[in-house]
């Protein structure tokens, strides 16, 4: 079993790699060239396949069902399969994902703040 040290905020200190081992493991799970903007989308409502893949400019078939089997995986989305014809499948947000509102608030702020700025200082 792997100890990792209590992660704190604290500046002005040196860090040590296990402490923010967990927070590389929740940055794991929601990058991806996809995942973010799947989302986003699925933040506001139910999507099915068809309807996540027309919205996501220059998304693959391919690779949007890898990122979805992949949130699906990690716990981060579920998907319904309805027994008609054809199929219907629809993707939604679980409880844990729904918990990672005020963070997408606040990057959305912090965005709207700082975004355009810091693209621009890229130099």
């Amino acid at each position: 079993m792997v100890s990792h040290k209590k992660m704190t905020m604290r500046k002005g200190r040196d860090v040590q790699a296990e402490e923010y081992a967990e927070l590389r493991q929740a940055l794991t799970l929601i990058s991806g060239k996809w995942k973010l903007e799947i989302l986003w989308l699925l933040y506001h409502r139910k999507h099915r396949f068809g309807e996540l893949q027309r919205t996501i400019e220059g998304v693959s078939q391919h690779m949007l069902t890898k990122q979805l089997r992949e949130l699906e995986g990690d716990g981060l989305i579920t998907r319904t399969v309805y027994a008609e014809v054809p199929p219907r499948v629809e993707y939604a947000m679980t409880d844990a994902t729904k918990a990672l509102e005020p963070t997408i608030r606040s990057l959305m702020t912090w965005w709207e703040r700082y975004g355009s700025r810091a693209r621009h200082d890229k130099g």
